[in-house]
């Protein structure tokens, strides 16, 4: 029996931590949880199904999914994987990357608004401070004017049917929504959220499970009435 639902979530779990020493880091533990299972249960509360795409040979034991696919070796494979398990009448699909494992219920109920509303894309982004230069062979070679310029997190939401036509001829993009420009398709933007950050290294992994133990401590002393 095919499963019909508006929104779905595709949780891609497929990669196999080539930036992070050859291990998966989606099943590294963030505040005691596993990266994956963060994202997963954040995908179980805004959307109205999930598809979990894991690397080829995992067995799911997290909370149970509507739809399981294995990965390929590029995250563009992994995405197709799990648009494949999508039923045709779904009609916006939310790709999230447990490397994010920090984004906020509000970031995907955001983006699925948007195209909700009419974009054919929706993207969380910050603005960057930072000075931002483009580097070749150890010197600085230009520097990029940043009053334009953003940071892009996960997740992102798109109409099924503009990603599978994107998807069509089998990419491999470095990510989606620049996919959709290149076709000519809309893509907007939410305010993103500071601490949804990005793992991709044990030092990134350091930084955001001290940002836990901090929200952790605060929480207890909040139950506590230690705060007046």
């Amino acid at each position: 029996m095919t499963i019909s639902a508006g929104v779905w979530a595709i949780v891609l779990a497929g990669g196999v931590g080539a930036r992070f020493g050859h291990r998966p880091k989606q099943f590294e533990r963030v505040g005691g949880r596993r990266m994956v299972d963060r994202t997963v249960s954040a995908a179980l509360r805004t959307c109205d199904r999930v598809a979990l795409v894991l690397p080829l040979g995992y067995e799911w034991d997290g909370d149970p999914v509507h739809a399981l696919a294995a990965g390929g070796d590029h995250q563009s494979e992994s995405l197709r994987a799990g648009l494949e398990t999508l039923p045709t009448d779904a009609s916006i699909a939310v790709i999230a990357d447990p490397a994010h494992p920090l984004a906020p219920d509000a970031l995907f109920e955001a983006v699925i608004d948007k195209v909700r509303r009419g974009a054919d894309g929706a993207v969380p982004v910050l603005p960057s401070h930072d000075v931002v230069q483009r580097v070749r062979n150890g010197r600085v070679v230009e520097t990029l004017p940043k009053h334009d310029l953003v940071i892009t997190a996960s997740p992102h939401a798109f109409r099924v049917p503009v990603l599978r036509a994107v998807h069509a001829s089998r990419p491999r993009p470095v990510e989606n929504s620049s996919l959709l420009l290149e076709w000519g398709y809309r893509v907007d933007t939410v305010p993103g959220d500071p601490a949804n950050l990005h793992v991709t290294t044990r030092e990134e992994l350091d930084i955001v499970n001290d940002l836990m133990t901090g929200r952790q401590a605060a929480a207890s002393q909040f139950a506590e009435g230690q705060f007046s």
